[in-house]
């Protein structure tokens, strides 16, 4: 097969038209124990990535946000206290396990009233151009068979002057930490899957998936590419986490 018709899963190489669904499969697989494993994997730190997301996004009462790949909600969360009752959240996940197990804790969370839950794909998002003030995509980036496409439908999507920030695992910074934590991902993180989700694979994938992203650079100058102004990168935990911004002029 031509390096058109294939892709990406992990490690792997398969059809294009075929990683949608084994993506999905890993989702399904983690969705009930998803938290859990976000604060077993990285110590509880993924909650401070999170939270400077959110200071980074400049979101306001009143605003419309977008959350891609929102899964269990997190940021969906802080951003619907922020936004009130005159803005809108769209929590929108490709996968229906995920978004069911974000729902449903917004539900139990008495957030409700400004909250969307759309099921969608980052590359095809179902929403007229110019409708969020921010779109937001935590740790589902390098899941999307098409980045390019993808971010050029969240900028179609922002209005003028709006925020795209994709928190996304990314490139140590420091050759001793790089090696750390290809130890760590290898070799610890599946059995922790193993143990608590009964699938060291869908952990196995994630590690790969993860290799397989493009590094800070590389990923800013796609968002340059696909129409991105002012962009920028802040490193977190030393490379191990990016979050990248950009701003549709």
């Amino acid at each position: 097969m031509s390096d058109e018709e294939t892709t990406h899963f992990g490690y792997k190489d398969v059809k294009r038209e075929e990683k949608a669904g084994m993506v999905a499969d890993v989702f399904h697989s983690v969705a009930a124990r998803y938290d859990l494993m976000n604060d077993l994997m990285s110590g509880g730190i993924h909650r401070i990535w999170k939270r400077f997301t959110i200071e980074l996004s400049g979101v306001r009462k009143g605003n419309a946000v977008l959350d891609i790949a929102g899964g269990t909600g997190d940021l969906a969360a802080k951003f619907s206290d922020i936004v009130g009752t005159e803005g809108r959240v769209v929590l929108a996940d490709i996968n229906d396990s995920m978004l069911k197990v974000g729902r449903d804790k917004l539900i139990d969370s008495g957030r409700q009233g400004n909250i969307e839950y759309i099921q969608a794909d980052a590359q095809y998002l179902p929403f007229p151009d110019n409708s969020f003030d921010c779109v937001t995509i935590a740790f589902g980036l390098r899941n999307v068979t098409d980045k390019d496409t993808a971010l050029q439908s969240m900028l179609r999507v922002l209005k003028p002057g709006g925020r795209l920030l994709v928190l996304e695992f990314s490139k140590p910074t420091n050759e001793l930490m790089s090696k750390a934590y290809d130890a760590y991902s290898f070799n610890i993180l599946p059995r922790i899957g193993k143990l608590v989700t009964n699938d060291a694979d869908s952990y196995q994938y994630l590690a790969e998936s993860i290799r397989k992203h493009p590094n800070q650079e590389s990923l800013k100058d796609m968002m340059e590419e696909a129409g991105f102004s002012r962009c920028e990168f802040h490193n977190l935990t030393g490379g191990i986490v990016a979050l990248h911004k950009g701003i549709k002029a």
